[in-house]
Order: C-alpha cells, then structure tokens, then sequence
C-alpha cells in the first residue's frame, strides 16, 4: 500500500491476484467522492463495447473496473503501463499541449521497430473512435488532459466521469468543454502517421461514424437504462431532462447517412477547437510565465514564415493602403492592397493582406508595447454580411487611417520588426499579375480548368428513394498534384444538362491529397425511368485563388448501371 499526493490522498493498494498465474491488481481507494456516477459512466461503455464487438468492430476499448463501496468511497482499477496526456505533454514544456509531436514521440519510445509502432497507431486510432462516440453520446464533460489516458500499446482511455449528460464545468459564465468531444491536433497526428491528413484519417472518419450509427440503433437500451437510474439520486440524473440530452445526441430521426454527415461534422468542429487545447494549456501551467512574443527561432507572424527587419528591408517612406480586391478562396471576401514605398526605390511594391492579417498586427504590437498608446484599430464586428464591397469600402479608409497613424508613432512602434515584417512582400504578393489582376470565383469560367497529371479514387455511396437521387461524396484517396497539396472540391452534373442547372459542389477541403468530405448532393424530383437514362459527371478540382481552378480528375458514371433499389457505397477511380 502506498497513497497519492493528489488533495484527497487515495491509497494505492495491490490485490493479491486469485489466478495463480496472473499479475497482482492495483486499485486506488478514493474517499470522498461519489463513483456511481463513474460506474455508470463506464458501464454504458461497456455495453457500447459489447454491441460494437458484436457487428464485428472491435475498437480496442480500455474498460477499467470501478465499485462504490459505501457513501463517497470506493475502489478503481490502476490501468498498468499508462500516463496521463499532461504528464506526455508536459515533457515537452509547459506548453507541450500546443506541440504536434509528443503523443507521436511517446508512443516511438515504447514501441521502437516500425512493426510495433504500426500496431500501437492501430490501436490509436481505433481507440480514439470508440473514446470520441462514447464520450459524445454520454455527454462526458470536464475533458482535461488529466483525466484522458494513454497506454503505451496505443490504447487511449478516458477516466473521472465527475460531469456527464452534457453539465459541462463552468469557466465564469463560458463552457469549458466547448468542442463536441476531445480530438487535437497532436491525436490527429498520430491518426494521419504526421502532419499531412492521409487515408487513415479516412479510416478514423469511418470507425466513428460507423461505431455512431451501431450505438444509434439501441438508443432506446441506453434510453431504458438510464431512466432505471433516474430516482437513485444521482445530481446530474435526476430528471427527464437529463435523458434528453442523450436522446438528442443520438439525432433518433435522422438515417445513417444524415447522421454520418452529422459526426463528420462534429470530427471537423472538435479538430478545430483551440478551446481544448487551451484547457489542456491552463493544466499544464504549473506556474504562470509571460513569454510575449514567440522566440526568434518561431515565426513572428501567422502568416510569414520569417522575421524581417528595418535593416534589411530598407526604410519605409510611405505606405497607404491603395485599393481593396474581391477574392474567392474558397469563400468570398476582400483583400487589401498595400502601396510601399522604401528609400532608395523609384517604384513602389503591393503588398495583400486580409482584415484578419491587420487584426493579428495589431493584437501583436498590444503585447510587445503594453504601455504605448497605439492607434484605434477599426471594429471587426459588422451588423449584417461582413464580405459585402460597402463593408469593404468603408475598412479600407479605416485601415488607411490606422497605418498612417501607427508610422507617424514612436519610431520604436513604426520601425520595429513585427511592423517591418508585416509589409515585408510574400510569396502570394509576387505571384499576384499586378494590382489590376482581380481573382475571377471559382466555376465562373467559360473555359475547362486548368490540368496536368490525373490520378486518384474517389468513395461515393449512391442510393434513390422518393423520387430522389442521393450521391454522398465521402472520401477522395491519393490525388496527384505537382508542387503544392491541393485544395479539393468535388462538382458534380446530371448529364445531358445544356443548361448546367444540375451542377453540385461540396465544400472546399484545404491543403490535402487524401479528403474526406462527407457531403450529401440531392437531386430531387427524378423518376427512375429518367435517371436510367442519365449520366452522373463527378470531377474533382483544386481551388486556386490566383488561376484558374485546377482539374484534378474525373469520372463519367452512367446511371442504368447502378440498382437503385439499394444503396451502394464502392471506390471508383478518377
């Protein structure tokens, strides 16, 4: 026996195992705690493991035993060989949270051969599925770091299930657990085996979404289950409001396909959540360390991959921002033309830069100067549509204002690096066909895209029903693109159309050869007849902001071929 330092000092204790040949039991001996909510929690898990291993998906769960033994005690399992994702995190830095890396290390540590390591990314990304729809459906709240698991075979667990049904821990008057369900970008590098998303993204996509639709269909057990615990005194089930929150994450009404859409929806959403990150950043911080600006091995803007200076650059005599541009990549908006003008140049160079770009300036130059007085920088909030040409108009002669006031300060703020840096020219400005060469929308043109070497598959379900035709656009695998990852989309036709009304898109997925999309194309109002004599054109192209849209491949798919009684999901080849 042994205790933890933690505030309520839970003894460790090891259990002499009964088999013989079996190694001893560690369990912790928490007092002052109620686990019946934990064993609860982890029961429903169980069970969700058990009809997963049923259908014949075995997602690798890790299910630790837990038992209240009497009013706020009891014991929980130690799962051997784990750590905490703090304690992986943490040595990489307080700020290890922010790394892409550490699991990834991690897991190489104790899984040196590239045989092992394979194994234990498998049971990664497997595990991370089956924690994402557990976690969701539950409504487990109060996500940290600490309370989220790792085994070094790969196996990823959550513990403490202190919030679930969706009362998520307050942080003021905001909810910490803002995303859906825990998914960073660090777990995501262990998923993809790096930095770019690859098709074993593609397969994490579909574990959950098909672990989702299995759970879906036994949502009255788990409904059932529930409500038999409503009068056991539980704080956080104590009422018929607390099963709704179930009911509503398990979408009842919508099919499999809708409610596919609707997790791959949450996967993107959970992903993008800096939130999570900085709750796991507030559990790392064993002491708080102002550091102000990255240091200078980091870059010192998003957006410019250097830091540039005075003395490089040359002094900047003038600079005003010229005109404004619309631009569609992938959305519409405007970009800002900046005229400088340096000592010693006859002509002036154009530099583009977002409102959002100004934005970063300015909260920047807040932290590097905390005591100067900068100049007002112009309201990002608008009433109505924000990407409107009079919005536009109006930013730019506020923008204008801003950095003549901002050159005409202190030579400290005015010629200081980040300023420097910040008109310094990119990539994306020289690549510009001077400031009169305005970016024509995607699919505008009369003309075929651009298009070079074709290559890749693409998975599409196909179903009809009620006078309808449904093409699920799911995931594209192994695109070919010289030079830069492209930023793919699909469009699709029902030919023959002379009149292009049939055209669908999906949205834009950025900088990758392996997207999943996920995206339902409805052509409503077709009897069967008609579609057997129709053809479905799908073709894939890059969105490219300063160029015509780039084709990337694509496929003619004659309808007669298909039964549409039933659905059929396949992989065709572009």
């Amino acid at each position: 026996c042994s205790f933890f330092s933690s505030n309520a000092v839970p003894l460790k204790v090891a259990l002499i195992n009964a088999d013989p040949l079996g190694e001893e039991i560690n369990v912790m001996f928490k007092v002052g705690e109620d686990l019946r909510q934990d064993m609860l929690a982890l029961q429903m898990i169980k069970i969700m493991d058990k009809i997963w291993l049923q259908e014949g998906l075995d997602l690798r769960m890790v299910i630790f035993k837990c038992l209240s033994t009497g009013k706020d005690r009891g014991m929980v399992e130690l799962v051997p060989a784990s750590d905490t994702l703090r304690k992986i995190q943490v040595e990489y830095g307080v700020t290890g949270s922010f790394k892409d890396k550490p699991l990834a290390e991690w897991l190489r540590k104790y899984n040196p051969t590239e045989e092992e390591y394979e194994k234990a990314s498998e049971n990664f990304i497997y595990s991370c599925a089956g924690c994402c729809v557990a976690t969701y459906v539950l409504g487990i709240c109060d996500r940290h770091n600490d309370n989220i698991m790792l085994r070094n075979t790969g196996h990823m667990f959550h513990i403490d299930f202190g919030k679930f049904l969706g009362h998520a821990q307050m942080f003021g008057s905001f909810k910490r657990d803002r995303a859906p369900f825990v998914l960073t970008s660090d777990m995501a590098y262990v998923i993809n085996g790096g930095e770019k998303p690859t098709i074993r993204f593609q397969l994490f996509v579909d574990l959950c979404c098909q672990a989702y639709n299995l759970i879906r269909k036994h949502a009255s057990l788990f409904l059932n289950l529930l409500s038999l615990m409503l009068s056991s005194g539980l704080p956080e089930l104590s009422g018929v409001q607390d099963l709704k929150y179930v009911q509503d994450a398990l979408q009842p009404q919508t099919t499999d396909a809708e409610a596919t859409i609707f997790f791959t929806r949450l996967i993107e959403s959970s992903l993008g959540s800096v939130a999570t990150k900085f709750n796991f950043f507030i559990h790392n911080l064993a002491q708080l360390r102002f550091s102000g600006l990255p240091s200078n091995d980091e870059p010192i803007l998003s957006f410019s991959a250097k830091t540039y200076s005075l003395k490089q650059d040359g002094r900047i005599k003038q600079v005003s921002v010229f005109t404004y541009q619309k631009r569609y990549n992938p959305d519409k908006h405007y970009i800002y033309v900046v005229r400088v003008l340096r000592e010693g140049q006859v002509e002036p160079t154009f530099v583009f830069r977002t409102f959002d770009e100004f934005q970063e300036l300015h909260n920047k130059l807040g932290i590097l100067f905390p005591l100067w007085k900068l100049p007002g920088f112009p309201n990002k909030m608008v009433l109505g549509r924000t990407h409107i040409k009079d919005v536009a108009a109006k930013r730019k002669v506020e923008l204008n204002s801003y950095i003549q006031s901002l050159m005409n300060s202190s030579p400290e703020v005015a010629e200081c690096d980040l300023v420097y840096t910040f008109f310094h020219p990119l990539l994306r400005d020289d690549k510009v066909e001077g400031i009169d060469g305005i970016a024509r929308p995607a699919d505008t043109s009369p003309s075929s895209p651009t298009s070079g070497k074709v290559g890749g598959e693409v998975k599409l379900s196909i179903s009809y029903r009620n006078s309808t035709l449904f093409v699920m656009v799911m995931h594209i695998k192994d695109l070919v693109k010289d030079g830069a990852d492209p930023n793919p989309y699909v469009k699709t036709y029902l030919l023959p159309d002379t009149h292009k009304t049939s055209k669908r898109k999906t949205k834009i997925s950025r900088k990758t050869r392996n997207p999943t999309f996920n995206e339902m194309l409805v052509y409503s109002g077709y009897s069967m007849e008609t579609l057997k004599q129709r053809e479905l054109q799908l073709s894939v192209l890059s969105a490219e902001s300063l160029r015509e849209n780039f084709f990337l491949g694509g496929i003619t798919l004659p309808l007669k071929d298909f039964n549409l009684s039933k659905e059929t999901v396949n992989w065709y080849r572009l």
